[in-house]
């Protein structure tokens, strides 16, 4: 069932339909013109409008225009009864959901609708998926390092210029990332990440730019690389100081050019990807020694983002305590566990080798192994793994 908000000035148009629609268990309001209607959206909330086009006062397209300023993001299906296919492709242009002509085809709309209530659905759910996912990856903190690495995201997010995320094993570097990504202008695109320690060096290259059938022993089938995948969004190479130097020379290509090359074929793509890359290593020495291409290295650092250890932002603390504690919670489906100040103080004193990562296992090992309430001493008898 779908609440439905019909703007027509035609009378008996708005009855017809709504005694239709309400025999199909759907919700019904009516608006007899687009100012009404556009009260009607500011007030109530409708999965669907449906509007006509020809009205006095403000005509449909006008009502549809200010629906999509308003950004409220409900499929409007468009009808008029001096339909034409200029009109239509014109109401598709400024955002409309379809465009049916009168003398309705009942039917027809009544599928319309069907589709438009699954959609909207459908963009709900992706809705609570990125909320989760979003929170999920939040970065939590108020230290002056965290601060200015937030500030860092908010400048250079709306701009496509690449990034280099240095930092220590688990220091969050991927959630910086994923924040540069979900503010840019580019978060309804694809977020893609590689991890470039991971793959061997003999797969890479068709990793990152996919490969043509028969191309190498194995290749059964063409497939598209990390790079193609990414079109219109991010790409986020991580560990890129464990990539080979051969690959290296073939990602500079194409952060020169914007163009990929499948492994096998001699056809160019054209691609459009913003490219954010992370590395625990130091890049000048490992340009030094010869492992890292200098030129790579210039290309990717327009803008250096420097993530701190947990040791050097050890106020994070009592606010990342809270953050693991009501997550990890969450997950066993218990009530967060009390940390006493002699707990917080004690994990303040701790040296944090393996920084967020090896943070949140600890408060894991302590939620599960502890009472409601956890002690300083608790966290000195557990802080440990166990032998």
């Amino acid at each position: 069932m779908a609440k439905i908000l019909i703007i027509d000035d035609e009378r008996a148009i708005r009855i017809t339909l709504k005694d239709i629609l309400t025999y199909e268990s759907h919700e019904v309001d009516l608006a007899s013109d687009g100012f009404e209607g556009l009260e009607k959206l500011s007030n109530n909330k409708y999965d669907i409008v449906l509007c006509d086009i020809k009205m006095p006062k403000m005509d449909g397209l006008e009502v549809l225009s200010e629906i999509m300023a308003k950004d409220m993001d409900i499929p409007v299906i468009m009808i008029s009864g001096h339909g034409t296919v200029e009109t239509a492709v014109e109401a598709i242009k400024k955002g409309a959901y379809d465009f049916i002509e009168k003398p309705l085809d009942l039917n027809r709309l009544l599928v319309v609708i069907r589709n438009a209530t699954e959609r909207r659905n459908h963009v709900a759910e992706i809705k609570v998926l990125k909320q989760k996912l979003n929170r999920k990856y939040e970065m939590v903190g108020e230290s002056p390092a965290i601060r200015h690495i937030k500030e860092i995201i908010e400048r250079v997010a709306p701009t496509d210029a690449r990034v280099l995320i240095q930092g220590e094993n688990g220091t969050g570097k991927e959630i910086v990332s994923r924040w540069l990504h979900e503010k840019s202008n580019r978060k309804d695109g694809p977020f893609i990440e590689v991890n470039c320690a991971a793959i061997p060096s003999e797969l890479i290259e068709s990793e990152l730019f996919g490969h043509e059938k028969g191309s190498f022993t194995g290749a059964s089938k063409q497939q598209k690389g990390k790079f193609e995948a990414a079109d219109n969004g991010t790409i986020f190479l991580d560990e890129i100081g464990d990539m080979s130097l051969a690959a290296q020379a073939k990602v500079l290509r194409v952060l020169q050019e914007n163009k990929i090359l499948r492994v096998g074929s001699d056809k160019e793509i054209k691609i459009n990807v913003r490219v954010i890359a992370a590395t625990n290593k130091n890049l000048k020495e490992e340009i030094a020694a010869g492992r890292f291409r200098e030129d790579l290295y210039h290309r990717l650092s327009v803008i250096i983002i420097q993530v701190p250890s947990l040791n050097e932002r050890l106020e994070d603390i009592p606010l990342l305590v809270d953050y693991f504690n009501n997550q990890i919670s969450g997950e066993y489906y218990s009530a967060p566990k009390t940390f006493t100040p002699d707990a917080i103080e004690e994990l303040q004193k701790i040296n944090w080798t393996g920084n967020i990562r090896e943070f949140r296992n600890v408060l894991e090992r302590l939620i599960i192994l502890c009472g409601n309430e956890v002690t300083g001493k608790d966290v000195l008898s557990y802080a440990s793994p166990l032998a």
